[in-house]
């Protein structure tokens, strides 16, 4: 069997399966793998494709994630399409190969499990991982399901290879929420994704005959001007985000949103925003909420770099209160995407008040009644009660 016997079903799967089932549609000359939980069977899956040859790649088992992010760059550098994934301490352990393969423009996609980081060690699923690398220069993506996950895979190498942007791609599953829960899964023939990515074709690879240098040391003079064209390439990403996600849907009849996607928002006078897979579960409490007659509603953060300031710029003037799920938290401040909603928001004249909720540390869950009590307490801010703007849910004093 080859990829290109690869038809379209429906398979029952758990996030990491279909994290792998998405890499196979998309071609990859080379994966470079190092297995950690909860990630691990991701790579397992790989190994399975490529030992009975429905998938052809070069699999290259080494020792180490920072070995595995480094291989992925040597794959890129000349010129193959790289996959990797990884998690928690692993991608820690990768930070500073995550800077060098930003910026020396090197368009590899990895799927990273969304971990708590030690100590105290637990291997249970916070954002704290990802959040921490914010400014290594990858576009950063959170899923919420299995089917968002095997889509992500596709559209993440659409946007790494762009033109226009050239830069990593992250995709973050919730570990164990995510990483490991079943569900049915649509998986795309390999026809129909080689029409919407196409073979790759680097601009940024060796070429003999034309000499370049790569990680090469930039002087005081020029590194500035490497910066600002980094930062010019994420921002060129919203608008990429957008169309490729439309034109994913058209072609597949799956639209994700986006950069932003809003939930039952056209009337709300109170809304979460969410990251990962607490989007479902907030979902149902807002069905639940609407019939007890409250405007409440709920925005999925997809897309944290890029972030989405334009769209919050304008959700100020709709809401009269924010809150944010925050499923990490930048130590002796908030979490890090009630900082940004917060800035994004602000100006001279006022905002909606936002309140920072900190949740699900290291897996623990949160409840609907967790996420109900989050709305009645905007609901109590939005008519002038006071309420604190950093608030932890579902501690145990």
């Amino acid at each position: 069997m080859t990829n290109q016997n690869i038809v379209s079903s429906r398979e029952f799967l758990n996030g990491d399966e279909a994290v792998a089932y998405g890499a196979r549609l998309c071609r990859p000359n080379v994966v470079s793998v190092y297995p950690i939980t909860p990630q691990t069977i991701v790579v397992e899956k790989i190994s399975e494709f490529v030992a009975n040859n429905s998938m052809d790649c070069e699999y290259v088992h080494v020792e180490s994630e920072h070995s595995a992010m480094a291989a992925a760059m040597g794959a890129s550098m000349v010129g193959a399409r790289a996959f990797t994934a990884t998690s928690s301490q692993g991608l820690a352990y990768m930070h500073e190969m995550l800077h060098y393969v930003s910026g020396s423009r090197f368009p590899i996609v990895m799927m990273n499990a969304n971990r708590t980081l030690a100590a105290p060690w637990n291997i249970f699923g916070d954002q704290r991982d990802s959040m921490a690398q914010r400014d290594t220069g990858w576009i950063q993506v959170y899923v919420e399901n299995g089917q968002e996950s095997l889509d992500m895979i596709i559209q993440a190498y659409r946007l790494a290879e762009h033109e226009g942007i050239y830069l990593p791609v992250m995709v973050n599953l919730d570990g164990f929420v995510n990483t490991h829960t079943y569900e049915l899964v649509s998986i795309p023939s390999q026809k129909e994704v080689d029409e919407f990515l196409p073979a790759f074709a680097s601009k940024n690879a060796v070429d003999f005959n034309n000499p370049r240098s790569y990680c090469m040391s930039a002087s005081t003079e020029w590194n500035m001007e490497f910066r600002y064209q980094q930062h010019e390439a994420m921002m060129n990403a919203k608008k990429v985000i957008e169309s490729v996600d439309k034109e994913f849907g058209d072609k597949f009849g799956r639209y994700h949103g986006g950069m932003v996607k809003e939930y039952k928002c056209d009337d709300a006078e109170v809304v979460l925003v969410t990251t990962g897979s607490v989007s479902g579960t907030s979902r149902l409490v807002v069905d639940s909420m609407r019939e007890k007659g409250l405007k409440v509603g709920l925005v999925k953060l997809r897309f944290f770099r890029p972030f989405p300031v334009e769209y919050f710029k304008g959700l100020k003037s709709r809401v009269k209160a924010v809150g944010v799920i925050d499923r990490n938290l930048s130590f002796g401040y908030e979490g890090a995407v009630g900082s940004e909603v917060k800035s994004a928001m602000y100006d001279s004249c006022g905002s909606p008040k936002v309140i920072d909720f900190i949740a699900g540390i290291a897996g623990r869950d949160i409840k609907k009644k967790d996420i109900e009590l989050m709305y009645n307490k905007l609901l109590n801010l939005s008519k002038g009660q006071k309420e604190e703007e950093l608030q932890f849910i579902g501690m145990r004093w």
